[in-house]
């Protein structure tokens, strides 16, 4: 079952990826890049790491997809059909991606991957380190500040891009 659902979300993945460096129209690119995306919670997910896999869905789908979406959108290419898509070194480039497939599977193949600790309990508690708990307990207490800064930042971040769009 554990194989069907990497398969899967694997699947997801690399079609979308696909299909993101394929697609002519920049609006399913995007579209294709956000299944990408999903793809790749999936297998978060099936790796329990469940942080991870709504982080992805939160932040790349929900904010960065978006925002690419809306700048997409903004472009003179979109509204211009006729406008060539400049696809001119993609074989250039299919050829230099697979070398470096290639090249990075030759040097990782033969790796022995260590077998990951046990991860340990916080102090005179049950609960796992790693656990999501934890996790939003830190967010929410230790690290409240960065993550508040960070929350401006990509407020204004939205708002500039508002600002860009009306002009």
């Amino acid at each position: 079952m554990e194989l069907i659902v990497f398969l899967g979300a694997a699947g997801i993945a690399v079609i979308g990826a696909a299909l993101l460096v394929s697609l002519h129209n920049l609006v399913r690119a995007v579209l294709a890049m956000i299944l990408s995306f999903t793809g790749v919670a999936g297998l978060y997910l099936l790796l329990n790491a469940e942080f991870l896999a709504a982080v992805q869905i939160l932040v790349y789908v929900g904010a960065v997809a978006i925002l690419i979406l809306f700048a997409v959108m903004l472009t003179n290419r979109v509204s211009d059909p006729t406008q060539p898509v400049n696809n001119s070194q993609a074989w250039l480039s299919f050829t230099v991606s697979s070398a470096v497939f290639v090249l990075l599977m030759a040097v990782m193949a033969p790796l022995k991957w260590p077998e990951l600790p046990d991860v340990p309990n916080l102090p005179n508690t049950t609960v796992q380190v790693s656990s999501v708990a934890n996790l939003g307990a830190q967010l929410l207490s230790t690290y409240l500040l960065p993550f508040e800064v960070a929350s401006v930042v990509l407020l204004v971040a939205l708002l500039g891009a508002i600002m860009l769009a009306r002009e």
